[in-house]
């Protein structure tokens, strides 16, 4: 009996040593890196804090698992605890978290039976990540912001990205939708978004060649544990479907939530959020301490144009002609250059080609003018060229949103104003970190109040986009603007809130600082002035921008001609002067007439303006 109860007790106290050490499970639910690998709201959204953002029921083990992490949890751990588990193939991530968090140390190989994960492994060996940001891309909707996403650079690499593997979460578009419907749905969150994993040296091909967009490379300081989880995690996200939408569920937001499951608890997605913008993310990174470094790379048109910067005018002449005929590289005009004159200007009219006919297959004549061009390239000696400089990194920037306090007078009647634009830049602001003559603007709501007079709404920009792009003699692009929203116009006999709609192609040119540019414009209104319901009209707007000094101004004039035989015209020029990275004064002299006018009105505005995340 005596050597019975020494063992009774053994096992009596083992269950309660057992529960003693066993973590609790709801406090384990809530582990920053289980609610990080679950993707949970932890933010003051609409979207249903504590949810999940995942939208496909293959992600979850437990049926209420989008909603209750913790159910989820407990179903993980029944399903991942057994040996040759199948499930521990699908979450290698969440294995490793129970693993670790529940004491399951005592197999060595848990994933041995998960071949397709380890060949996956094998091909994705990474141990250095990169957040890839490529600048704006005005044509595409669904970029104007610019993009991000995640190189993965090979243990063994020598040192090309080319060799490495990109991590991208984008929309899946239907290859039917035209631009209004994908817009729409972009914004509604009418698509599905995924992540793909691809060679990197499809996005340098796809960003910084065929859509011509400087390329940041920020080098994270992650250790190799924590890229091994961002790693494994992913694994699970293949063929997982988000919702996707343009403004706050992006390629941006996803990235965060992947770093988080690397890196717990920096508190990225938590707080009110109504916009997740590319540019915002990288700060995010640099306020978390997460960047090692930085690197420039500039598209195949910044390259072209250092190029001809090297060349004077009647070389560049020479080039051009050079790229339509290599045969005149043999005749004394051009054999009058110096040989690394010669090369400078086949490699100018080489590249130039490459770049016009980037989207096109390459037929037989272009073919030989290609290799001619070439040929004379290899046969003369190349100069020494000076290094691209890099422009300004986009994060030091002026912030994304903006307030601003004005006082001015129209005529003789003074007036104070409030503003507020939720995003994002114009054209006449700090341009340090911006391409010049690029303008995003979305919300941009104003609030006058005149002498006596109760305050109004005197414009909101739904949104407002204008792109300027210098032509010259090799490079050709349309500019285009497009702006939509409500404003204050002269319509009958007084002023009145009116909601348009337009747009138009243009062209611009560079000289010097200047860029002197004209756009056609086509217009659709509604007021309570006219009928029918919406009138169309059109016209032409010229003006030009200059950036100089520390400061940028422009001035413009334009009118606009209707169906119903009414006709607008308007100047202006404005003068905008940064006094830090986030402050900046603004002038404007406003000068607005209309058909039997008796001389117009002119508007006089001061505004003190000041920029922030």
């Amino acid at each position: 009996m005596r050597a019975v109860l020494p063992v009774l007790i053994a096992v009596l106290l083992m269950p309660t040593v057992s529960f003693a050490d066993a973590p609790d499970l709801k406090e384990l639910a809530e582990h920053p890196r289980w609610k990080a690998l679950l993707h949970v709201n932890q933010g003051a959204t609409t979207r249903g804090r504590g949810h999940s953002y995942v939208e496909d029921e293959a992600f979850f083990l437990h049926p209420r698992g989008k909603y209750r992490p913790e159910q989820e949890l407990r179903a993980s751990i029944k399903a991942l605890r057994p040996p040759d588990s199948p499930e521990r193939c699908r979450f290698p991530a969440r294995y490793r978290f129970l693993a670790e968090s529940l004491g399951w140390d005592s197999e060595r190989e848990p994933l041995a039976h998960c071949d397709e994960y380890q060949q996956w492994r094998e091909m994705i060996p990474g141990s250095r990540v990169v957040m890839v940001f490529p600048a704006a891309y005005l044509n595409s909707p669904s970029s104007m912001f610019g993009h991000t996403l995640l190189r993965i650079d090979s243990d063994d690499d020598d040192g090309s990205e080319w060799l490495s593997w990109a991590i991208n979460f984008a929309a899946q578009v239907r290859p039917d939708d035209n631009s209004l419907f994908y817009i729409y749905r972009g914004l509604a969150g009418g698509y599905p978004g995924q992540f793909s994993i691809v060679p990197y040296a499809q996005k340098i091909q796809e960003y910084g060649h065929l859509e011509n967009r400087d390329i940041w490379e920020y080098r994270l300081n992650l250790e190799p544990e924590e890229t091994r989880w961002l790693l494994e995690h992913l694994w699970e996200l293949q063929d997982i479907n988000f919702d996707y939408y343009f403004f706050d569920e992006n390629c941006s937001f996803r990235l965060l939530e992947l770093l988080e499951v690397a890196r717990p608890g920096n508190d990225f997605l938590k707080g009110w959020r109504f916009a997740e913008i590319p540019v915002n993310t990288v700060r995010a990174l640099y306020d978390a301490d997460m960047v090692a470094g930085w690197r420039y790379r500039p598209s195949k048109a910044v390259e072209l144009r250092h190029r001809l910067e090297q060349l004077d005018v009647p070389e560049q002449k020479l080039a051009r002609r050079l790229a339509d005929d290599p045969a005149l590289a043999e005749t004394a005009e051009y054999r009058a250059l110096e040989p690394e004159t010669l090369h400078l200007a086949a490699s100018v009219a080489y590249q130039y080609l490459r770049h016009h006919h980037r989207r096109h297959d390459i037929d037989a004549d272009m073919r030989q003018r290609n290799l001619a061009l070439l040929h004379i390239v290899n046969e003369n000696p190349a100069p020494e060229l000076p290094e691209i400089k890099s422009p300004v990194p986009p994060e030091q920037g002026h912030g994304t949103k903006m307030v601003a306090a004005t006082g001015g007078a129209r005529e003789d009647t003074g007036f104070g104003e409030a503003q507020f634009r939720w995003t994002f830049h114009d054209w006449l602001d700090r341009d340090a970190g911006f391409f010049r003559g690029a303008g995003i603007e979305g919300l941009n709501l104003r609030i006058r109040q005149y002498e006596r007079h109760r305050p109004r709404l005197e414009q909101l920009d739904v949104v407002r986009i204008r792109s300027l792009a210098p032509r010259d003699r090799f490079l050709k692009p349309v500019s285009w603007f497009v702006h939509g929203g409500l404003e204050r116009r002269q319509a009958g006999e007084r002023r009145r809130l009116v909601r348009q709609l337009q747009g138009g192609p243009g062209l611009a040119w560079r000289l010097g600082n200047a860029k002197p540019h004209v756009f056609a414009v086509a217009r659709m209104e509604n007021n309570s002035a006219w009928e029918p319901l919406v009138r169309a009209g059109g016209g032409v707007r010229a003006g030009v921008l200059y950036y100089a000094g520390g400061f940028q101004w422009g001035a413009g004039t334009g009118g606009v001609y209707f169906s119903n035989d009414e006709y607008r015209h308007q100047s202006d020029l404005t003068l905008n002067v940064p006094l830090a990275r986030n402050h900046a004064l603004r002038a404007k002299v406003l000068h607005q007439g209309w058909r039997d006018d008796d001389g117009g009105e002119t508007e006089f505005r001061l505004s003190w303006r000041y920029f922030f995340d």
